[in-house]
Formats: structure tokens, C-alpha cells, sequence
């Protein structure tokens, strides 16, 4: 029973991370800003890590099963 949550949120933590570091990906290849009025060094290095983070959790809650 709770192995439903756990592949859930596991789910979606890893989903959500593989799409904001392609989305991140994308906008620097094309020179685009990640986010509008900041660095887009900084934008990018912080749009990364919280990709990253959100894989390492979705990582974390599949291998908890």
C-alpha cells in the first residue's frame, strides 16, 4: 500500500527534473534567457541545480520501494 505514493512522487520528482534541465538546456543553447532580469549564468546554474535536486528526490523515492 504505500509503495502508490512512493512511485508517485518518485514519478514526478523525475519527470519534472528531466523537463526543467531539457527546457534549461534548450534556452542557453539558443542564447535565450532562463529567467528574465538575472545573470543567465546564475539563472541557468540555479535552473540546473533544482533539475538535479528534483532527479536525485525522484531517484531516491523509486529505490525506496
Amino acid at each position: 500500500m504505500e509503495s502508490g505514493p512512493a512511485i508517485f512522487a518518485g514519478a514526478v520528482f523525475a519527470l519534472f527534473g528531466g523537463a526543467l534541465l531539457v527546457w534549461t538546456g534548450i534556452r542557453v543553447r539558443r542564447g535565450e534567457p532562463v529567467a528574465l532580469g538575472v545573470s543567465q549564468v546564475a539563472s541557468a546554474t540555479l535552473a540546473s541545480l533544482a533539475a538535479v535536486i528534483a532527479l536525485g528526490l525522484g531517484a531516491y523515492c523509486l529505490t525506496r520501494l
